[in-house]
């Protein structure tokens, strides 16, 4: 049973969330927030695996609160979900440890999909946000100092490392990649968990944005 906390100050959304997700026998809501300074004491009270956040609240936004969540230890995973999906947003989600960025015109099954996928340590992006990050490394102020920059820290990696690394800038799951390179999928578990501690990150998105970077996909 996956555990959902929703963060949302239009009461309307957080009913429309609730009933998605509690229709479906593998997860639970068993919390709501209304602000982005509530999530603190929301989490340590119903301890969710998944934080459903929305960006535009009242006092504290998503953003901020993504960022102060996922810097703690244990924190859970963030799949923000919102109407608005300007780059800078896109952008400081995913830096900040978000492991998805939804939209919420996204269908109910997708929305559900996604739940299970950042559950499990995997990332969910919409489509449109795909083609943003594509634009951003591609181009923009600063480009050639952000792919040198992740380019050395992508150096101290081992070429296995260096492989996985790019199979996830590729969106690809742990599946994918133990079939891609010919490994198991506890073997991609454990590379995961190897490389987010030599980059210093907090999960795999981040490392997809730093290989993206680097202009290795």
């Amino acid at each position: 049973m996956v555990r959902v906390l929703i963060v949302d100050d239009d009461p309307l959304v957080r009913a429309a969330l609730s009933m998605i997700i509690d229709g479906v026998a593998d997860l639970l809501v068993v919390g709501e927030a209304t602000d982005g300074a509530e999530v603190p004491a929301a989490v340590a009270a119903y301890a969710p695996d998944v934080v459903l956040m929305d960006i535009r609240m009242p006092r504290l936004d998503g953003l901020a609160a993504t960022e102060k969540l996922r810097s703690e230890p244990n924190a859970p995973e963030v799949l923000v979900l919102t109407t608005f999906d300007a780059d800078e947003q896109v952008l400081r989600a995913l830096r900040a440890g978000a492991a998805g960025f939804l939209l919420k015109d996204t269908a109910p099954a997708e929305i559900v999909h996604a739940i299970r996928r950042v559950a499990v340590g995997e990332t969910m992006l919409s489509p449109t946000v795909t083609r943003q990050l594509v634009a951003h490394v591609t181009g923009g102020v600063g480009a050639d100092s952000r792919r040198q920059r992740a380019q050395e820290r992508l150096a101290m990696l081992s070429e296995r490392e260096r492989e996985v690394a790019i199979a996830l800038g590729r969106g690809r799951s742990n599946a994918e990649i133990a079939g891609e390179l010919f490994m198991s999928v506890a073997t991609v578990k454990a590379y995961v968990s190897r490389l987010l501690a030599k980059l210093d990150l907090n999960n795999r998105v981040q490392v997809a944005l730093l290989v993206h970077d680097a202009g290795l996909v």
